[in-house]
Parts: C-alpha cells; sequence; structure tokens
C-alpha cells in the first residue's frame, strides 16, 4: 500500500477514535504539578484537541532536551533519541559499545535536565547483590535496624559494564529490574517512578565477563551499539577541548530542569493515549511473527519484543509531534527493540549472517496490510 495513502487512512480512523472518546474525559493532572496524583492510571482518553495539546509539549521538551544535550554532547543522537524513548516508558535500555562514547555524560545530562534522581553501579566480580539493592543494619542508637538503601533506589539508573557482575548478582539487579520492586528481609519496596536503567556493556571484552542470557537481555526494551565518532565528529571534539568547552562542571552547572519527575509521569500517561490503529497493529504482528519463523533465526522475539513496539512506537509519534503511529515509527524502532531478542541459527553464524542483516530482510520484506 503507498505510504501517503495509508498515512491518511490512519489519521482518518484515529481521528474517528479521538472524537469516539471526548465524552469520557481522563483527568490528568497538569504537567506542572508534582503531587502524587500526577502519573497515576487513567481510566479514559483524553479529548482529541487536549490530547494534541499535550503531546505537542512532549515534542516541544524532546527538542528542548537535543538541543541542551547538543551543547555538549557531540554526536550520538540516536542513542539520546532512544534513552528519550525508553524514560518515556519507564522502559530499559542497553547500550553495547567501545568506552569512552559519553554514555554516562549522556545519561546524568538527561536526569538532571528532567529533574530526576541518578545513581550510578560500576560492574565488578565482586559486586554483592546487597551492594546494589541495600541491607538492613543494626543502629546502635536507636536499638533496631534500618534499611540502607541501595543506588537502584532512583528515577534514572546507569548500570556500568553490567556484563561483569557475576550471574547471582545479576539475576537479582534484573529481577528489581524488572519488576520495580525489592524485598529485603521479607520487606517489599516499590522502585522510584518513574524508574529507568540505562545498562552498558563492552561487546569486545570477554575475559572476567558474564554474557548476560536471553531471559535477561529479553527485560530490556531497546537495545543499541554506541560506535566511535565519524571523522567529522572526532575533530568538533578536538576542538571543543582545545577551546575549554568540555569542562563538565560547568555545563552541569549551566542546566536547569525543565521537567519534574511528576511531569514526566503525567506524559508517560499521554503517551499511552496515543492511538495505534489496525493496519499497524497487524504489521506490527507479522514483524515478531516474522522473526520466529525466519530460517536463519534460532530464537525469535518474544511478546515483550511486540510490546516494545507499541510502546515505543507511541513514544517516537509523541516525539514527531503525532496522536497518531505510523508504520515508519515502527520500522525505526523496530531494530533497537528486536536485535538483542534474536539469536541466529549456528548455520547463519558459520556463514556469516549478522543480525542486523536478518533484521533488515524482514524489514524489506513484511508490508503492511
Amino acid at each position: 500500500m503507498d505510504h501517503s495513502n495509508l498515512e491518511k487512512k490512519i489519521v482518518d480512523m484515529s481521528r474517528k477514535t479521538g472524537r469516539e472518546g471526548t465524552s469520557r474525559h481522563a483527568g490528568i493532572a497538569p504537567a506542572g504539578n508534582d503531587s502524587e496524583s500526577v502519573g497515576k492510571e487513567t481510566s479514559g482518553r483524553l479529548p482529541l484537541p487536549e490530547l494534541k495539546k499535550e503531546v505537542e509539549e512532549i515534542s516541544g521538551l524532546a527538542a528542548l532536551i537535543n538541543e541542551r544535550l547538543n551543547e555538549f554532547v557531540v554526536g550520538n543522537h540516536e542513542v539520546i533519541d532512544l534513552i528519550l524513548l525508553a524514560l518515556l516508558n519507564e522502559g530499559h535500555i542497553l547500550v553495547e559499545g567501545v568506552p569512552g562514547t559519553a554514555k554516562t555524560t549522556i545519561a546524568k545530562s538527561i536526569a538532571l535536565l528532567t529533574g530526576c534522581s541518578f545513581n550510578r553501579i560500576q560492574g565488578a566480580i565482586d559486586l554483592q547483590p546487597a551492594d546494589m539493592l541495600g541491607v538492613r543494619i543494626y543502629d546502635q542508637y536507636k536499638k533496631e535496624f534500618v534499611l540502607r538503601k541501595g543506588p537502584v533506589f532512583t528515577n534514572i539508573l546507569l548500570a556500568d559494564e553490567i556484563n561483569r557482575i557475576n550471574p547471582k548478582s545479576q539475576s537479582a539487579f534484573i529481577e528489581a529490574m524488572s519488576e520495580r520492586q525489592v524485598t529485603l528481609d521479607g520487606i517489599t519496596m516499590p522502585m522510584q517512578s518513574p524508574f529507568c536503567v540505562i545498562a552498558t556493556q563492552n561487546p569486545h571484552e570477554f575475559e572476567g565477563t558474564f554474557p548476560l542470557i536471553e531471559v535477561q537481555r529479553d527485560r530490556f526494551m531497546f537495545s543499541i551499539r554506541s560506535d566511535y565518532l565519524n571523522p567529522d565528529e572526532e575533530l568538533s571534539i578536538i576542538r571543543r577541548a582545545n577551546e575549554g568547552m568540555l569542562q563538565w562542571e560547568t555545563y552541569s552547572q549551566s542546566l536547569s530542569p525543565i521537567l519534574t519527575p511528576g511531569a514526566l509521569k503525567h506524559y508517560i500517561q499521554v503517551i499511552r493515549q496515543v492511538s495505534i490503529e489496525e493496519p499497524v497493529l497487524q504489521y506490527i504482528r507479522d514483524l515478531v511473527i516474522a522473526t520466529r519463523t525466519h530460517p536463519d533465526i534460532e530464537l525469535g522475539g518474544s511478546s515483550r519484543a511486540s510490546l516494545a513496539l507499541v510502546s515505543g512506537g507511541k513514544a517516537l509519534a509523541a516525539l514527531n509531534n503525532r496522536t497518531y503511529v505510523i508504520p515508519d515509527d515502527i520500522k525505526q524502532v523496530s531494530r533497537a527493540a528486536l536485535t538483542h531478542r534474536i539469536i541466529l541459527s549456528r548455520d547463519a553464524e558459520v556463514e556469516g549472517v549478522t543480525r542486523g542483516q536478518v533484521l533488515e530482510e524482514i524489514l524489506s520484506k513484511v508490508e503492511v496490510l
């Protein structure tokens, strides 16, 4: 089907859906309200004019965050966009790549701009679950056990070199990450909201590492390969360093929050109301099914892959100032949502076939009905 005609059809369908929902106001609190009521689940839908206004605000704020980051960070545009998409869905992202590609700087900057708390865990073979989750210790003055919370109790958590963490601690961490709660001494405590994990690993290092197993990788909404800068971007870094423009202390002090965690929770609820019409839903299904039936793939995408495409497509549509999802949104997030979830067959690996090549083939063959 011609893309322009398809998008027109989707627009018409989404407008109809919006008109049907105007009689049931969602009652979402104003974006600036940081009270506990902001970000709670809502049962109805916003009227279409209000939804358009909210989505326009989201798009503008995302553009402003990118603008501020570009003042200090060179390149890495795709990494920044995917982190924003994950954050707007309370999802998690796995960044694979070499050291020194500004992953920590990007995460800390986004935390400052969104008013979110930030913690960092450095992966190490001797890291224990209590080092990440927390521990109850006896307070001699209070004469009782008190909880000392670990770094996971934050809004944005950077887990650096996650593949250096031993399997026992990996499992405890990823369970807390996916369940959004921690149980210590029989007491269950919820994580902060919003909660987003940015995990990194260097795929070129093997000694002293523990690769994530498939079920653990599946917990991440997105994954992306972070590579070196191109020659022009590298020269830009050198020039900025020569001119004294890469001082983190100076840059970080210039960043003022343009959001609050409460406002972010509000926008997360707004994004969930972005519409996806039936042809696009079927397109998502066909893409995921194709990963399960492709002859070069031994293990295809799970249902979490479908959910990641739905959520990621909605967030990307909002960043592009649309209240509806088009097939190109799904295509754009599909590589990040599917690459880490598929395992190639042995024959394909022997022949030198890559996951990227297989996904490109699937994307070229699967059409919107």
